[in-house]
């Protein structure tokens, strides 16, 4: 009997495995999950790559480089906004097509994600309110720090050892950049960690508010991403990128959003 049991149980563990590795039901033609568009997954309080403006429309550098890609393919850019500490589940579960908001190309990430080349370069700062005393990366030991849950700005105070243990290896997290600036201006937290094209859009929006710290933590590159062996669509959408830079369009829209082009070639 337990012997029965036991290849009962380890049957229907091999059906859910399967289930589970079955899940993205994407065309193996467009490699696409729904014909006719692209669906894309965002996080809407990422300025100036993806948010929401005064009237609540979602606008961004890469909401509008989306745009352009998805007309060069032939499709709608559908923009739905996910939780991004569950990006890739969100992936993985056949909910969107493609991550595309900031998203920064990392090692970890390339065990579930294929990527596209890197279009833009960034990296990890840190963000302090305009009067603090801190200079140093060092002057923010056991202070409260801050970082965006499951970003790579959460991953690369971990990597940075000496800095992680000051802060006793405790990070604050949000699930959005725009409270944790809003908590760090109220003085909730000492220093926010978080990519420098969104801490410079801040230091516009609000001068003299912000600074920057001189000491970075990581240089970093964006990427779209796709589910792991889906290269029909990653083939499909690097063709439109190339195309979009060769042109200058995205170059013209960099200049918009940054004030010069900024994208990778």
């Amino acid at each position: 009997m337990k012997r029965l049991s036991a290849i009962i149980l380890a049957v229907v563990m091999l059906f859910a495995v399967s289930a589970c590795g079955d899940t993205v039901k994407y065309n193996k033609e467009t490699g696409l999950v729904k014909e006719g568009k692209i669906i894309i997954g965002i996080d809407d309080q990422f300025p100036p790559m993806g948010f929401r403006d005064t009237q609540n429309n979602i606008v961004g550098f890469d909401i509008e480089l989306a745009k352009a890609v998805a007309e060069k393919m032939g499709v709608e850019a559908e923009f739905k906004v996910i939780d991004w500490a569950s990006k890739e589940q969100e992936l993985q579960n056949g909910n969107i097509d493609v991550i595309w908001n900031g998203y920064t190309i990392t090692d970890k990430r390339k065990e579930k994600v294929d990527f596209t080349k890197p279009y833009l370069a960034n990296a990890q700062v840190v963000v302090v309110k305009n009067d603090a005393a801190y200079t140093k990366l060092a002057d923010l030991a056991g202070k409260t720090i801050a970082a965006q849950i499951d970003s790579s700005a959460e991953e690369a105070i971990k990597e940075n050892k000496e800095f992680y243990d000051s802060i006793n290896n405790n990070i604050t997290g949000y699930t959005d950049n725009v409270t944790a600036l809003d908590d760090l201006e109220l003085g909730r937290i000492d220093a926010l960690v978080v990519d420098k094209v969104v801490a410079e859009y801040y230091l516009k929006e609000k001068v003299g508010t912000f600074r920057i710290l001189d000491e970075s933590l990581a240089p970093e590159e964006y990427g779209v991403g796709v589910i792991k062996g889906n290269t029909v669509l990653l083939d499909r959408i690097q063709k439109a990128l190339d195309e979009l830079i060769a042109e200058g369009k995205a170059a013209e829209i960099s200049t918009a959003w940054f004030g010069s082009d900024v994208v990778l070639k």
